[in-house]
């Protein structure tokens, strides 16, 4: 009785807290502000309820518990749904809008399956809360049934504004009312927001940047005219103050410190001016100048979005971009196709359906490459036709071949609209297929490529269907360095659907993760305790992790890791020990009070709310204990 009363406590705590978080989160000021408002009304009123539960004795039957932790799942994803949605760029909001929109029909649709499954008559609540429970629920299962209406004239005036060199200033105007960019002010904000968002991304934001660097141009220059004493006193400031404005220190080359030109990024990550990096690797090194790590290959890969990014920081400040020094290489022609030359393309389709496997195979490295390259090769290379032909070549016996196509597909597969044509060819068991039985570069891009796809939630589902995951398991333990953070974003990402938690955790992934844990040389401990972090949360993850014995490792990560590590250690140990006396015990015996104590003093919020909940249970076998031997 005393575990089911534990549960009872846990659940309905969690959920109070969750719903006086969200409720408490600040007003959002971009297009999703509608969706965002609507969303936390909602969830406020179901406060009572829970407030009113925590204060009476009552147990819950196995049912309701269930009921009430798939309800907690789905607050837990509503607010990592919210706070996503109101910060950052707006522009880049506006332009995901609509995958936004499918995330809260997607939040509200889990939230009213859960309210469905409470039998509120068999709770002892009174008859007051109990209505307005019943009201609530109403409203969730009409928001379910009335997805938001979309705002055809936003869609319209940004499709126009995009496409149109000058468009209409009505239109813009429109936009920056819509939008709230209204100032000067506004928009040096937003392109601060824009700059963040491609460093914390690692410049992964495919074709968005380019679409919203674009708009942010024309928006500023819609705001100046508007407003010419502003636009005269800027430039009278760029003259007076900024002759020589301070270089952002993520546009200097690492090596050189100057502002970077032709920026590449190496095997590593790193980014570096090309005729820096290049002359360092000529010199015969093998590792990475900043990061003193070995370098995998030795391709340089030009860093697009960083490039525009200086480009516009220098035409804000008057800065004449460098010219590229006329020792640079020119690139071939055949593998440049900025301007999208379908005729080539056509051929190289051509060579793919042929029967010589030489020319196939090279048809698909010039495709790779292409794909590679810029954005719109990513859709002319799609309109062509060619993701059916890769995908049937994800069969070839050629392991070269095979290579080419399935890291086409990945590269293709950053274009959004892409994702869907390549699961819709049939992709996914192909991929799987190569990720068990490929090369080692094969089965590399295909865990990168089944991580892309599996951003739509409904390919989640998918892929773990197709067995992925206990190939992404074999490759976790024995890929290369950069095979197994593919395989790990992977799962992660994967793991989000709770049906693939039990499919990771059947196919032993929680050995693999404690090993990764305790080998803190061998850069896979973040990865680990992430992935971990997430399986905790299901009922078959906890029991797993806790017969493996984390207990020691999670306390030295609380007392010794990183923020984010000790915040996923602190989950982890929190879900272990929760109406688990053995467990606690055990915590307690290597030190976690101290640690918790540690970590609730300077952590990070969420992971203070866990070290406070952890404190709070070993108080209370403290108590029993003293009770004990009185």
């Amino acid at each position: 009785m005393g575990g089911s009363e534990n549960s009872k406590a846990m659940v309905v705590g969690h959920l109070a807290d969750s719903i006086r978080e969200i409720s408490g989160l600040p007003e959002c000021q971009n297009v999703c502000k509608k969706m965002y408002g609507n969303l936390i009304r909602r969830v406020k009123l179901l406060s009572p309820l829970f407030e009113e539960l925590k204060d009476c004795d009552e147990s819950l039957s196995d049912q309701q518990l269930q009921a009430f932790e798939s309800l907690r799942v789905a607050l837990d994803l509503t607010m990592i749904l919210l706070k996503s949605v109101n910060h950052g760029s707006k522009l880049y909001q506006a332009l995901r809008r609509n995958d936004a929109a499918d995330k809260f029909q997607q939040i509200t649709e889990k939230i009213e399956a859960a309210l469905s499954d409470i039998s509120y008559n068999k709770l002892e609540i009174s008859e007051e809360v109990q209505e307005q429970i019943e009201l609530v629920h109403a409203q969730f299962k009409r928001a379910k049934a009335q997805a938001e209406f979309a705002d055809l004239q936003l869609d319209l005036d940004i499709a126009v504004a995009q496409k149109e060199k000058d468009p209409d200033p009505a239109i813009l105007k429109r936009l920056s009312e819509k939008l709230h960019l209204r100032t000067i002010n506004d928009l040096k904000k937003e392109s601060s927001e824009l700059h963040e968002l491609v460093i914390t991304s690692d410049g992964e934001l495919g074709d968005s940047f380019e679409a919203v660097s674009s708009l942010l141009r024309k928006l500023k220059d819609c705001v100046l005219t508007d407003n010419p004493e502003v636009a005269s006193y800027e430039s009278e400031q760029v003259s007076i103050k900024h002759r020589s404005p301070v270089i952002p220190d993520d546009f200097r080359c690492p090596i050189s410190l100057e502002l970077m030109k032709d920026p590449v990024i190496v095997s590593t990550g790193q980014t570096y001016e090309r005729s820096c990096i290049q002359k360092w690797l000529d010199a015969g090194h093998r590792t990475c100048p900043k990061t003193q790590q070995t370098l995998l290959h030795t391709a340089l890969t030009p860093n697009y979005v960083l490039k525009s990014l200086i480009g516009l920081w220098c035409e804000s400040n008057g800065v004449e971009l460098p010219k590229k020094q006329g020792s640079c290489k020119t690139k071939k022609s055949g593998n440049s196709l900025s301007d999208c030359d379908r005729t080539a393309i056509k051929a190289l389709l051509d060579k793919l359906t042929s029967n010589d496997i030489e020319q196939q195979r090279a048809a698909a490295g010039e495709l790779r490459l292409l794909a590679k390259r810029n954005a719109d090769n990513r859709v002319c290379i799609a309109e062509a036709g060619a993701i059916p032909l890769l995908v049937e070549l994800l069969s070839s016996t050629d392991p070269r071949t095979q290579e080419h196509a399935v890291t086409a597909l990945l590269n293709l597969s950053i274009n959004e609209s892409n994702k869907g044509t390549i699961v819709n060819a049939g992709a996914i068991p192909d991929i799987v297929d190569v990720l068990k039985n490929g090369s080692m570069e094969a089965r590399e891009n295909a865990a990168a490529t089944l991580f892309s796809l599996s951003v739509l939630d409904e390919n989640k589902v998918a892929i773990g269907a197709a067995g992925a995951i206990p190939a992404l398991i074999k490759l976790l333990c024995e890929g290369t360095p950069r095979g197994k953070k593919d395989a790990a974003t992977a799962i992660f990402n994967l793991c989000i659907y709770q049906g693939n938690k039990a499919r990771a955790v059947k196919a032993g992934i929680v050995a693999a993760l404690i090993r990764f844990m305790k080998d803190a040389g061998g850069g896979m401990v973040d990865e680990a305790l992430a992935i971990m972090a997430i399986l905790a949360s299901h009922h078959e993850g906890r029991i797993a992790i806790t017969q493996a014995e984390p207990i020691p490792i999670l306390v030295e990560v609380i007392r010794t890791g990183s923020p984010r590590n000790r915040e996923n250690a602190a989950a982890v140990l929190w879900s272990v020990c929760t109406g688990d006396f053995l467990q606690l015990k055990l915590a307690k015996e290597h030190g976690a009070v101290e640690a918790l104590q540690g970590l609730s003093e300077n952590g990070t919020d969420r992971a203070k709310r866990k070290a406070g909940s952890i404190l709070e249970l070993l108080q209370r076998i403290e108590g029993e204990d003293s009770m004990q031997n009185s």
